[in-house]
């Protein structure tokens, strides 16, 4: 009975463990939408589509596809603060999976002219039907993000690049919020009581 109990506990821990991955993937709530650009898109307004929970990357009818050339290039501002810590990227198991892909930060309104100066970090991509693969950013180059640019140069060979889910892991901070230090004097002072620990930063990260 100890190792059935056992087996059940661990079925239980992986289905929490599904859902706390998905929370990870939460950045897609603070972009702000109305500002959202995609660049060669074929169909206008599909490549916000991508942005969306965790929970529902398998659902193929929400793609974006390339127009002209195999090229995309997405500008994506926050309604705050962001520190980007990994990236998914999902596609067809074929040639217009995205092959390569570069990172932009703090760069609104960025351009395929643009694209062409040095990025922050580059990967080069696996094909990933199931969006499951995750590429970790260099946490010290996207820790003060309010607008990231995500460029796509080129696929596996197809004609025309097609994206079905772009997940955004990491920690978000509104904008008009600053890092506080919270002081507390009384109103007759004792330096000795005056300690360094009185002194508390209060930051909170909404994810």
């Amino acid at each position: 009975m100890a190792h059935g109990h056992g087996r059940c506990r661990c079925c239980g821990e992986e289905a929490a463990g599904s859902g706390e991955r998905g929370a990870d993937w939460g950045l897609y709530l603070r972009i702000d939408r109305q500002r959202l650009q995609c660049l060669n898109e074929r169909r206008e307004g599909s490549g916000g589509l991508v942005f969306r929970a965790w929970e529902e990357r398998g659902d193929r009818a929400k793609f974006v596809e390339s127009d002209d050339d195999e090229e995309l290039l997405f500008n994506v501002p926050f309604t705050g603060a962001v520190k980007l810590k990994g990236v998914i990227v999902m596609g067809e198991d074929d040639g217009s999976h995205p092959a390569e892909m570069r990172l932009f930060r703090n760069i609104p309104h960025m351009s395929f002219d643009d694209a062409a100066r040095e990025p922050e970090q580059t990967f080069s991509l696996n094909r990933d039907p199931a969006g499951e693969l995750e590429y970790p950013t260099k946490i010290a180059r996207f820790s003060n993000v309010h607008h990231l640019s995500i460029h796509f140069p080129k696929n596996f060979g197809a004609e025309t690049t097609k994206i079905f889910y772009i997940g955004l892991k990491g920690e978000w901070m509104e904008a008009h919020r600053h890092e506080v230090t919270i002081c507390n004097y009384e109103a007759s002072a004792n330096p000795a009581d005056h300690r360094l620990e009185q002194f508390t930063p209060q930051t909170h990260f909404i994810s």
